[in-house]
């Protein structure tokens, strides 16, 4: 894939996933209305959708922002299986194209590598909520919050309110700290 930024933040939801006891899938989250199952779905609904609308996939069977607790073939297969139609999808994109279609009605389209930090800034933020809900380390690093504050400031703002909660203040230089912050996410959160 010509993504890094996408690779790295697919492969930090895989693990995050992998992660995850089958007795934590309940336990609450930053995403303070749903569980770390719920969490766990809607990202890879998310993953769907992005490859759906980039390559070859189909959308996901469930809607991504009313999420399940589970899924019968277990929430781990979901995520891997939506990590794959993602890397297969965006293999397919070349990094250098015109724009590219997004799930994200008020941006329908963007540059292939701004999309690309988009998808990645869901997968990659998702695998944070999932991390310290159910206490692993933190995936996040300043390096890839850096990379993704561009494709938050492009997306972010028309979805508050429906994706992402009102911004917090930010203090210090913290990069990954100020990204959580702008997302509507505690950096310090903890249930």
């Amino acid at each position: 894939m010509s993504f890094p930024v996408l690779t790295t933040a697919l492969d930090l939801l895989r693990r995050a996933a992998e992660g995850v006891p089958a007795d934590r899938l309940d336990d609450p989250t930053p995403c303070d209305r749903w569980t770390v199952g719920q969490v766990l779905m809607h990202a890879a609904g998310d993953q769907h959708a992005w490859a759906a609308t980039v390559g070859a996939g189909t959308m996901p069977a469930y809607n991504p922002f009313d999420p399940p607790r589970g899924h019968e073939e277990g929430v781990q297969s979901v995520v891997r299986s939506a990590v794959e139609a993602a890397d297969a999808a965006w293999a397919g994109v070349d990094p250098a194209a015109g724009p590219v279609a997004t799930p994200l009605p008020p941006v329908p389209t963007m540059d292939p590598q701004l999309a690309a930090a988009a998808c990645a800034l869901d997968a990659a933020v998702h695998a944070w909520d999932v991390a310290v809900a159910t206490g692993q380390p933190t995936p996040l690093t300043a390096e890839l919050a850096a990379q993704l504050m561009p494709a938050a400031r492009a997306t972010v703002e028309p979805l508050r309110g429906f994706a992402y909660a009102a911004a917090l203040p930010a203090a210090g230089d913290d990069p990954v700290a100020a990204l959580l912050a702008y997302l509507g996410r505690d950096p310090h959160w903890t249930k």
